[in-house]
C-alpha cells in the first residue's frame, strides 16, 4: 500500500484547520501515533526531541534530532509537505520550536502523551501560551479510518488469524503458559508484524484474570485457555484477537454451558454494529443476555475498544458512551465471563462499521476450539 494513501498529504491541511476552528494556534506533537497519523513518521521516542510544529497557519515544522534527520528524511512526512529541522547534540531545541511557530501563539494543543519534563519545557519556553490536548482536534479526525485504514486494519487482521490457526502446534497439556506464549510471540512476527503487543495465554484459573500475561504453570488436560494476542505491522495498523481454547480433554461441564452464552451474545453484539447504533447499544447487545443468564458481575471490562495506530483509542464500546456510530469507526467486541478461581473465557472481533452494517476483520471460528 502506498505510504501516500495511508498517511496523504491533505491531513496536514485539515488538522490546520481543525485547530483553528478549536481556537487553538498550533499543534506540538512529538513521538507517538497522533505525529504518525499526520506525517507517517514512526519516531523514536527519547530524551531529544523530536516535535511536529503544525500551526494553524503557515508552514509545518517537523524538528529532529540531527542524529534521526536520516529516519526521518527516509520516512514518508517529506512527502506530506513538512520541512524538517534538525538540533545537534548538547543545544537547547525549544527555540527551534518558537522560531517554526511563526510568531506568539495564545494556546496550544499538546500530544496527549507528550512526556512531563517536555510539556514543562514548553510551558518556560511560552509561557504566554495555554496548554490543551491535541486530542480535542485530532479525536474527530482519527475516529473514522479511511478506506486505506480499513485495508491496513484487515492486514492486520488477517496476519493474528493466521497465528491463531496455527494454534494447535503449540498449546497443549504439559506446556507452560510462557512456552506456550514465546512460540505465539514468534509466529505473530512470522505473520508478519514488526512488533508484539502483548500475549495472553491464560489456562484454567488463570483464564478469570483478564490481563494474566503468561506464567509458569503447565497448562492442564481440559483447561480452558485464553489466547489474546496482537501486535503492529510495518503500516503502523495493529492487530488484537482472543479465541478460547482446550487441549487434550473435553472442557468442565459448566464452562461449556457459559461458553454458550458468551459465544451468543459475541455474535449478537457484532449483528448489532450499524451506523446509527450508539457504542453504548452494541455494549448492552452484549451484556444483557450474559446478565441474563447470571453472569453479568462476570463480565468485568467494557465490551470494547477503537483500534487504529493505537491499540486502545476511541470510540470506546461501554455504557455511557451515547456516541452513533458512523461508517468508518474500527472496534473490537470482546466480551468475556471470568469465574475466579477456575476459568474464564473471551472472544473478541476487531469490526468496521460498514455504510450497510458491520465487517469483520477477524474471520476465525469463535466457536470453542478443541485441540
Amino acid at each position: 500500500m502506498a505510504s501516500d494513501e495511508l498517511y496523504p498529504p491533505r491531513r496536514l491541511a485539515d488538522a490546520q484547520r481543525a485547530t483553528a476552528a478549536a481556537g487553538l494556534d498550533a499543534l506540538l506533537l512529538t513521538p507517538g501515533s497522533d505525529l504518525r497519523y499526520l506525517t507517517g513518521y514512526d519516531a523514536h521516542e527519547g530524551e531529544r526531541l523530536t516535535c511536529l510544529v503544525l500551526p494553524a497557519q503557515g508552514e509545518p515544522t517537523l524538528i529532529v534530532p540531527t542524529l534521526e534527520r536520516p529516519a526521518a528524511e527516509a520516512s514518508p512526512a517529506p512527502a506530506t509537505g513538512v520541512r524538517i529541522v534538525d538540533h545537534a547534540d548538547g543545544t537547547d531545541p525549544y527555540p527551534l520550536l518558537v522560531a517554526a511557530l511563526g510568531g506568539p501563539v495564545a494556546a496550544v494543543g499538546l500530544a496527549d502523551r507528550m512526556w512531563a519534563e517536555q510539556v514543562l519545557a514548553l510551558r518556560a519556553a511560552l509561557p504566554g501560551a495555554a496548554q490543551r490536548l491535541a486530542s480535542e482536534v485530532l479525536r474527530e479526525m482519527r475516529l473514522r479510518k479511511s478506506p486505506a485504514e480499513v485495508a491496513a486494519l484487515a492486514e492486520a487482521g488477517a496476519a493474528i488469524d493466521a497465528v491463531h490457526r496455527r494454534m494447535g502446534e503449540w498449546l497443549r497439556p504439559g506446556r507452560t503458559e510462557a512456552e506456550v506464549g514465546a512460540d505465539i510471540a514468534a509466529a505473530i512476527r512470522a505473520a508478519g508484524h514488526v512488533s508484539v503487543d502483548f500475549v495472553i495465554v491464560a489456562a484454567g484459573p488463570n483464564g478469570a484474570s483478564p490481563h494474566h500475561g503468561t506464567s509458569g504453570r503447565p497448562i492442564g488436560a481440559g483447561e480452558p485457555v485464553v489466547v489474546d494476542i496482537g501486535g503492529t505491522m510495518p503500516s503502523g495498523y495493529r492487530s488484537d484477537c482472543t479465541r478460547t481454547y482446550v487441549a487434550g480433554a473435553p472442557a468442565p461441564a459448566e464452562f461449556v454451558d457459559y461458553y454458550a452464552v458468551l459465544h451468543a451474545a459475541q455474535r449478537a453484539a457484532v449483528a448489532a454494529v450499524r451506523p446509527g447504533v450508539t457504542a453504548e447499544d452494541v455494549d448492552a447487545a452484549a451484556r444483557e443476555p450474559i446478565a441474563a443468564a447470571g453472569f453479568g458481575a462476570a463480565f468485568l471490562h467494557r465490551t470494547g475498544h477503537g483500534i487504529g495506530l493505537d491499540g486502545h483509542e476511541e470510540p470506546y464500546v461501554v455504557a455511557g458512551n451515547a456516541r452513533p456510530l458512523e461508517a468508518g469507526m474500527a472496534f473490537s467486541v470482546e466480551p468475556g465471563i471470568y469465574l475466579a478461581g477456575r476459568h474464564g473465557a473471551r472472544i473478541e472481533d476487531i469490526v468496521v462499521c460498514a455504510p450497510d452494517g458491520v465487517q469483520r476483520l477477524n474471520t476465525t471460528p469463535t466457536e470453542l476450539i478443541a485441540l
